[in-house]
C-alpha cells in the first residue's frame, strides 16, 4: 500500500463486468495496458500510445489512476477538475469524459458505481506503483547488507522515469501533493 498517494494494495480483490468474473491478474493478462505518471501521464497498450483525449480528460485519467480501485463520487471528480468554479454542465461532461475513457481503455477497466466512478487497476500496471516497489525492495536489499543488489534495484526503479511526474498535469490542483510525494521519493532513491 503506497501511503497517502491514493494506491491500494489489491491483491486478490475481485472485478466483475457483466457475466464474467475474475482478478485484477486476469483483467491484466486480458489487457497489455500499461499506465505511466512518472513523466507526462501516457497510456501504453503492449507499445503502443492509447490517446485518451484532451485536457481535461486526461485530467479525469489522472484522478482516477492516484485513486485506483476508489470509488470516487461524481461531486469530488468535478471538484478535482473544475475546482470553485465548474461549468453548469460539469455533472454531464464527466459522464461523456467517462464514456470517452471507457472506449478508449476497453476491457470494463472503469466501473459505474452507486455513488460515482472506479478505475479497477492491477497496480503493477502503473509506473508509480512498480517504482515504488522496486524502491523499498532496493532499501530491504540495502539493510540485508546486499549493497550491489541494491544499487540494482534502485537503477531499475530510477530507469521507470521519464520526467517530472505528471509533467502535462502539473498546474492542477489535484496532482501537486502526489508530485512532491513522487519527486522526494526520487530523490531518495538517488
Amino acid at each position: 500500500m503506497v501511503d497517502g498517494g491514493g494506491f491500494k494494495a489489491v491483491n486478490g480483490r475481485r472485478w466483475r463486468r457483466g457475466s464474467r468474473s475474475g482478478t485484477f491478474g486476469s483483467l491484466a493478462a486480458r489487457s497489455g495496458i500499461e499506465f505511466r505518471i512518472l513523466g507526462p501521464l501516457e497510456v501504453l497498450d503492449s507499445d503502443r500510445v492509447v490517446p485518451v483525449g484532451g485536457a481535461r480528460q486526461r485530467a479525469l485519467l489522472a484522478v482516477l489512476l492516484l485513486h485506483a480501485n476508489e470509488t470516487l463520487g461524481g461531486d469530488r471528480l468535478i471538484d478535482e477538475l473544475w475546482g470553485e468554479r465548474p461549468p453548469p454542465t460539469a455533472a454531464k461532461t464527466v459522464q461523456v469524459y467517462i464514456s470517452r475513457l471507457r472506449r478508449a481503455l476497453g476491457g470494463g477497466m472503469i466501473a459505474t458505481r452507486e455513488h460515482g466512478y472506479e478505475l479497477a487497476l492491477d497496480p503493477e500496471r502503473l509506473d508509480a506503483h512498480r517504482f515504488e516497489r522496486l524502491l523499498a525492495e532496493g532499501r530491504s536489499e540495502l539493510a540485508a547488507g546486499r549493497p550491489a543488489r541494491a544499487a540494482s534495484t534502485l537503477e531499475a526503479a530510477l530507469a521507470l522515469w521519464r520526467g517530472a511526474p505528471l509533467a502535462n498535469l502539473a498546474f492542477e490542483r489535484f496532482a501537486q501533493r502526489e508530485i512532491a510525494r513522487l519527486d522526494d521519493l526520487r530523490v531518495a532513491a538517488l
